[in-house]
């Protein structure tokens, strides 16, 4: 296996053979052994044409701990500026001689076309409304942590789900592993045909969705990818979608809350809920580097 493009491309066994290797660094990292050397005299470029803070960062930490050599390159200070096309890009990256790229792209499908025409080994960090499989990836492992098991488990994932690669993901892989996923969000913010993406069950009544479910994931309005409002103000999303304290009691005692972050504090989740006692945002975020760490060593 050359790249990381889908979920679809990995089979469940391959998924945990992901996990195991993650747990493994999480458990000698937090032991205290900092740095490794499975990446020693490898190259890995990080090419972002989105803005991003925690991928990014999170794959260019994991690259470093392993001892690889880490260069970020920006759209913004790239040659697309000047017109460069993306295939004339990775083209010019690859003559680079680097082993690992890592891109995020504003288009769907363009980690898979950049896939195909390279040799150098390429991970997808995020494209368009698409996938994210690393995202996926690192919520599967934090659930499995924290519940022991994904199979059976009822998970709601809540709002903009037409512009979401995490959903996308997420859907893929939790039912990879036998969950029952319900997809929540206002009527605008659905794909035409909901049922396309797999899950088990649509609605647009957050209460319904959130009842009885082991792992409630909220995701991240998306106005950067909206020409349009598709509700009327954010206040509004927030009183018919947003978590607060009146929902978090109707959810069950051990429920798991999760975001992919960034949180848009009191539209998604209500600011003092964020880190909650029920939150493992910061779970997730320390996940990432581990299952970033596991899949470069995956790959290799």
């Amino acid at each position: 296996m050359k790249d990381l493009v889908s979920i679809n491309d990995i089979t469940k066994e391959e998924i945990e053979e992901i996990f195991k290797i993650a747990k493994s660094y999480k458990e000698r990292f937090k032991s205290g052994e900092k740095k490794f050397s499975d990446l020693r005299g490898f190259s890995v470029l990080l090419v972002f044409f989105e803005n991003s803070t925690r991928t990014r960062t999170s794959f260019e930490l994991a690259g470093k701990i392993l001892g690889a050599d880490t260069i970020n390159i920006s759209a913004s200070a790239s040659s697309v500026k000047k017109g460069e096309t993306l295939y004339d890009t990775v083209k010019t990256i690859e003559a680079m001689n680097t082993d690992f790229i890592v891109i995020r792209h504003y288009m769907s499908g363009a980690a898979k076309i950049v896939s195909k025409s390279v040799k150098s080994r390429v991970i997808n960090a995020g494209d368009g409304t698409n996938e994210h499989p690393s995202q996926a990836l690192l919520d599967a492992f934090t659930v499995l942590e924290k519940k022991g098991n994904i199979e059976g488990l009822k998970i709601a994932i809540v709002g903009d789900i037409l512009h979401s690669r995490v959903a996308r993901s997420d859907i893929k892989i939790f039912k990879k592993f036998g969950a029952e996923v319900t997809l929540c969000g206002p009527i605008t913010m659905l794909p035409r045909y909901p049922q396309s993406l797999g899950a088990d069950y649509i609605t647009t009544d957050v209460e319904e969705a959130i009842k009885d479910k082991d792992v409630v994931i909220f995701l991240r309005i998306q106005l950067e990818r909206q020409e349009k409002p598709f509700f009327s103000t954010l206040n509004e999303y927030s009183v018919k979608y947003g978590l607060n304290e009146k929902r978090l009691d109707m959810m069950k005692d051990d429920v798991l809350i999760m975001h992919p972050g960034p949180v848009n504090r009191g539209v998604e989740i209500k600011s003092e809920l964020v880190y909650g006692n029920k939150s493992v945002i910061l779970d997730q975020v320390e996940n990432g580097l581990f299952i970033r760490m596991a899949v470069y060593n995956f790959l290799v």
